[in-house]
Formats: structure tokens, C-alpha cells, sequence
């Protein structure tokens, strides 16, 4: 403890004693308007010892003494209602056991219930008050004084809610800032004409372009924007022709937390993603607080993301699984710089590697394992089917028999809607393990499940960072098709309802998300463009190259011999009339398929895969090369 809080805390230590004592006194007197009989006195020594405890030992408990409170909020106040009261009535027990009912008035104690709050709440929010007005104000002054020439971004603020209201005070309470807020606007037609910390509400939102007031940016502060929302927002502001961006959404943010220093270029996600989801975070933390969690691929796009949301479910132990060093450091700093008290545990490895998952899994003994590692990427898995084959299909099974071993509560598989009528060696190989899945449900203690969804956006190598890369270097958009559709989710928004259908999930059943409508490919590089300030096939041009191996024109989410039935969670919902094949049977198949890849024959492989997966039909023009037992490449 620093010299200076030893100095502060016996500062507020001595004026709340004053106040105690004053409060008793003034209660006395405002009782018997200031002609106290003389009687009372004889107790009175006794009655302030009892409030001082009382009152002290109550502050402490509720950690009055711990707050910086020229940042005094509401809540604050209420921590100050709170001890006041619980000590009062503290007091009031101890005065008639001890003392007894005709020691002091019962109008004095309450009265002085009343005085002792506002005196205590009083010298708090004089303190925040003292330290904007004058300390703040001093700190502007001296700025001024040191550079007058210095100016400020202006800024507008769209959304005069919560969020807004975080960004003026910090602005405001922040002299080094390089921010000026100059006015707000909303749809809210009770809140226009007044205002927040003294700035003004000028109008709607919508009225924007007739703002005549000076400012250089636009902030946008509407944290619970749906896509249209958020359209309609971005294209308003692109006829007034300002820069504008906007502050995180609600579930990016852990803490939930909003700050100047988190606003951020609106992306793809804001105007593709959808309404917050609503979760039962009960039932999910029913499965993850206070449990050991293993994440594979903790590293990747989806992975981290699992991990972010584990986070704030609490528990005891997260283990970060992940081949990539540089992945498994970046999401390690960033559980570090989050302080929360669940333990991170990094381990680098790779699924593939039985002994390393066997070691882990017997050395943590971890409750969950949310199964996020695979690799995912089409034309690359296409040219290397062997490394999907063994990462895919054996790497799965090796965490599955680990989880079998070592009394795992529930396993969640990653999947994708790349499964459903493979046409590539990425979604065969997930169509396997899934199967894996929906075979392991007899004789096995783990819940075994499997969540499919389509694309998210902005994960790493996905459609939306190759578009932008283009726009960045220029053009063209390269893109398959003008006709080409896809499902798009936000990472938060996937990996929330991962969790959600691990609560709710049964074994051998595979879950699957609602994606909303598909969009157009082309419509999306088209926003992108726009979003850079640029103009579709003016300034970039978009070209057309016709499908890759392994793509399809649309993406399905389930297979004509499967059906879906809605869950008890709106965006979740299950499959049923899928496969359960013997276990024994599935095991000889699928070595006979890892035994291919370790041939590194590409037809070999998709012929092994076919004989499992009739429905997997490969494109012929995903025939790249084999690498023989002899090391040559034999070019097809």
C-alpha cells in the first residue's frame, strides 16, 4: 500500500468518524429541536461507541475504503445506502440488548440513518465532483497554456444511450484526450432537445444530413445494432461523407466494457451479423464453471473465440491446444491481460500426435473438450488430402479415445456444412467425424456431440480477408461465380451457440445452427469495396473465375436422408435419421482410410473415402499430384 492511499484512506476514516459523531449529535437536537433533556447524555457516550463500530466496521465489510472515488458512480452510492443501513440496523440490536428500549428515541436512530447516509454519500460525490470541475478543469487549462494550438477531433455521436453516455464522461474526464464530443443524435424522439453532460441531442439519426453544427467524425455508439441497423446507419453516413466508426458490439467485449480506446472500423461482421444471441447461460455454465476445459485449435479463428466466451463462464482450468506457436501466443496474451481467475494452462501439440493427447488428457484430466482443431481450408486440402485425412478423421479420433479414457463429461465437435454432399476432401474428411460421433453412443459414460454450421466471417484465409487483401492491392475481386451463395455467421456469434448446444446436446446427436438466409458473394465483395471508400467495378474491378476444385455453387446444411427438429434454443436445432454405424465396423473403415493417406495417393484416398461416404463425390479436376513411397511427385 502506497504512502499516498494510507493518506487517503485515514482522510476518509477521520471525516466519516466526524460525520458519525455529527450525525448522532444533529439527531439529538433536530428530535428535541435543540433542547436535548439531560438524561440522554448519561448513554450517550455508549450509543456513539456502538454507531462508530457499527458504522466503520460496516464500511469496511462493504469496501468503502478501496474505491477511487473521484470515479464515485451510482453504484457507489448504493454500496453507501447499503452499509449504512445494514449498520444501523446492527446498532439498533446491540442498543436494545445492551442498553435497553428507553436508552435512545427510535425517531433519533432513524433520523440519524438519514443523516449519517447523506453526510457519507456527500463527501464522495463531492470528491468526483471536486475532481472534474476543478482537477480536470485545471489539467485543461494547463494544455491550453502548453499548446493552443492543439485541436481536437470533433465528434459526432450516433446513439444517446448507456454507451454514448461511457464515451462523453470519459472523454470529458480525460484532459489528455484527442477527442472533442460536440453533439449526439437518436431515434428516440423523448431525448431529443436535452442533453447528456451537457451536450446537446440535436435530432434523429436519420436527420444527419441536415446536422449544420461542425464536426470531423462520426462515432457510431449502438452496441445492440441489428445488420439492417447498422445498413441503414452506414449509408447515411456515406452521403455526408464523413469518416465514421463505431464502438465494439456487445459480446466482443468480455468485461462488456466500452471505452474510447475500443472504437473500431466497422467491418463485414456489423453489417452481415445479426441480433445479440440469446443464451441460457445457466445451463451453459452448469457444464463449464468451476470445470476443467480442453480447447484444440485453441489458436484458430473459432478456437479463440470458444476460449474468449469460456472465459466468462469461469472455469478452474483452460487448456489451450494449438500446433501453432504464433496462434497459441496470441491467445495466451490475451487470457493473461484479461486477469481472470481461471487458470491458463498453453500446450503446444498437435492432435494428431496420440502419445502428446494421451499425456494431456491423463496429466489435467479435463471435464470438457471442445474440439475445434482441423484444418479447414478447400483448394489446400484438396492438393494435400493426406494431411486432412490423418488431421481431420485420425487426429478426432485420437481426442475421442483420450476423452473415453480418462472419464471426459462431454466432447463437442466442430463441424461444418462443408460435410453435407461432399464435394472435397475438407468436408468428407468432417463428414467422418461426424459419424464418429453419432456412432459413439452405446457402452460410453462421455456425451458425445457435433455442432455443423456454415462460414463465419473474417475467420483466417476465409472469403472476407482474401477480398480485402484484393481491395488493398488494388483488385481484382476474384470471386467464382455472380450466382455463388453462402450461409455467413460472426465468430462470437458461432461460438456462442457452440456452447449453447453443448448444454443442451445428447449423445451421438449432431446439432445444427441456424444461418439465416445465404447471401451473394458478390454482393458481400461489393460492401467491402464500399467500406474502403471505394466504387464496385469503378475503382475495383471484380472478375469472374469460375469454381475451384472441391467448391460448390450453394451450400446445404443437411442431406436429403436427414431431417431437422427445432431444440429448446431458437438458433439450434438437431438432426435426425443419421447413421450409427458398430463401432468395430467404423474403426476397420477408417483405418483403411488413414492407411490410403499414409500412401500419399490422392485417388487412392477419395476412392477409400467414396466407398465410406457414397454421397462424397470429388471433383475431377482436384486431381493435382501424389507423392509416391519414393519421395518423386507424380504430376497429374
Amino acid at each position: 500500500m502506497t504512502n499516498i492511499l494510507r493518506k487517503n484512506i485515514w482522510l476518509f476514516l477521520s471525516t466519516d468518524i466526524f460525520i458519525i459523531g455529527l450525525s448522532l449529535y444533529l439527531s439529538y437536537a433536530l428530535r428535541f429541536d435543540f433542547a436535548i433533556p439531560s438524561h440522554y447524555f448519561n448513554d450517550l457516550g455508549y450509543v456513539f461507541i456502538i454507531l462508530l463500530f457499527s458504522k466503520i466496521s460496516s464500511f469496511l465489510f462493504f469496501k468503502l475504503y478501496q474505491g477511487m472515488w473521484r470515479f464515485t458512480s451510482i453504484s457507489d452510492l448504493i454500496n453507501v445506502l447499503k452499509s449504512t443501513f445494514i449498520a444501523s440496523l446492527f446498532s439498533i440490536s446491540v442498543i436494545l440488548l445492551v442498553l435497553g428500549s428507553n436508552a435512545v428515541p427510535r425517531t433519533v436512530l432513524l433520523i440519524d440513518y438519514m443523516l449519517t447516509t447523506i453526510g457519507i454519500a456527500a463527501v464522495r460525490a463531492s470528491v468526483r465532483i471536486y475532481s472534474t470541475k476543478f482537477v480536470v478543469g485545471n489539467g485543461k487549462n494547463k494544455q491550453k497554456n502548453k499548446s493552443t494550438s492543439k485541436i481536437k477531433t470533433r465528434l459526432l455521436l450516433l446513439g444517446a444511450g448507456s454507451s454514448g453516455e461511457k464515451i462523453i464522461r470519459e472523454v470529458k474526464e480525460n484532459p489528455s484526450s484527442t477527442y472533442r464530443i460536440i453533439g449526439l443524435l437518436d431515434d428516440d424522439p423523448s431525448k431529443i432537445g436535452t442533453t447528456i453532460h451537457s451536450i446537446p441531442i440535436l435530432g434523429k439519426i436519420e436527420d444527419l444530413h441536415t446536422i449544420s453544427m461542425s464536426y470531423d467524425e462520426i462515432l457510431i455508439c449502438i452496441p445492440t445494432a441489428t445488420n439492417t441497423q447498422m445498413r441503414s446507419i452506414v449509408t447515411q453516413c456515406k452521403v455526408v461523407g464523413k469518416p465514421y466508426r463505431t464502438i465494439p458490439t456487445v459480446y466482443e467485449l468480455i468485461d462488456k466494457q466500452i471505452s474510447i480506446n475500443t472504437i473500431r472500423e466497422v467491418s463485414m461482421a456489423d453489417l452481415l451479423g445479426r441480433q445479440e444471441v440469446n443464451l441460457d447461460r445457466s445451463s451453459i455454465s452448469n457444464y463449464i464453471y468451476g470445470k476443467r476445459v480442453l480447447v484444440t485449435g485453441a489458436g484458430g479463428s473459432i478456437g479463440s473465440e470458444l476460449v474468449k466466451q469460456c472465459l466468462g463462464y469461469s472455469p478452474d482450468l483452460l487448456l489451450l491446444f494449438d500446433q501453432s506457436e504464433h496462434n497459441l501466443f496470441n491467445i495466451d496474451n490475451y487470457c493473461k491481460e484479461i486477469r481472470n481467475s481461471t487458470g491458463i494452462h498453453p500446450i503446444l501439440g498437435d492432435i494428431r500426435d496420440k502419445s502428446m493427447v494421451n499425456s494431456v488428457f491423463n496429466s489435467f484430466q479435463p471435464h470438457v473438450v471442445l474440439h475445434a482443431a482441423a484444418y479447414k481450408h478447400v483448394p489446400m486440402q484438396e492438393n494435400n488430402p493426406w494431411e486432412a485425412v490423418i488431421t481431420n478423421i485420425q487426429g478426432t479420433l485420437n481426442v475421442m479415445e483420450a476423452c473415453e479414457n480418462n472419464d471426459v463429461d462431454r466432447f463437442v465437435l466442430v463441424s461444418t456444412d462443408k460435410a453435407v454432399n461432399p464435394t472435397n476432401i475438407m468436408g468428407a474428411t468432417k463428414r467422418v467425424s461426424e459419424i464418429l460421433i453419432q456412432s459413439k453412443t452405446k457402452n460410453s459414460k462421455v456425451k458425445y456431440l457435433g455442432v455443423r454450421f456454415g462460414n463465419v466471417i473474417g475467420s483466417s484465409g476465409s472469403v472476407i480477408p482474401t477480398f480485402q487483401e484484393q481491395i488493398n492491392n488494388g483488385g481484382p475481386i476474384t470471386i467464382t461465380d455472380p450466382n455463388m451463395k453462402r450461409y455467413f455467421m460472426s465468430i462470437p456469434e458461432a461460438a456462442q451457440l457452440i456452447l449453447q448446444a453443448g448444454s443442451i446436446g445428447e449423445n451421438g446427436e449432431i446439432y445444427v445452427l441456424d444461418m439465416g438466409k445465404p447471401v451473394l458473394v458478390k454482393e458481400i465483395a461489393y460492401e467491402l469495396i464500399r467500406l474502403s471508400g471505394l466504387e464496385p467495378e469503378v475503382d475495383i474491378s471484380i472478375e469472374y473465375i469460375g469454381l475451384r476444385p472441391g467448391e460448390k455453387m450453394y451450400e446445404e446444411l443437411m442431406t436429403s436422408s436427414e431431417s431437422l427438429v427445432d431444440t429448446s434454443h431458437e438458433k439450434i436445432m438437431v438432426l435426425k435419421d443419421g447413421v450409427d454405424h458398430q463401432w468395430d465396423y467404423l474403426l476397420t473403415e477408417i483405418d483403411k482410410i488413414v492407411l490410403s493417406a499414409r500412401s500419399y495417393d490422392s485417388d487412392l484416398i477419395k476412392n477409400k473415402l467414396k466407398e465410406f461416404i457414397p454421397e462424397y463425390h470429388p471433383s475431377e479436376e482436384s486431381k493435382i499430384f501424389n507423392l509416391s513411397p519414393s519421395g518423386k511427385v507424380e504430376l497429374h
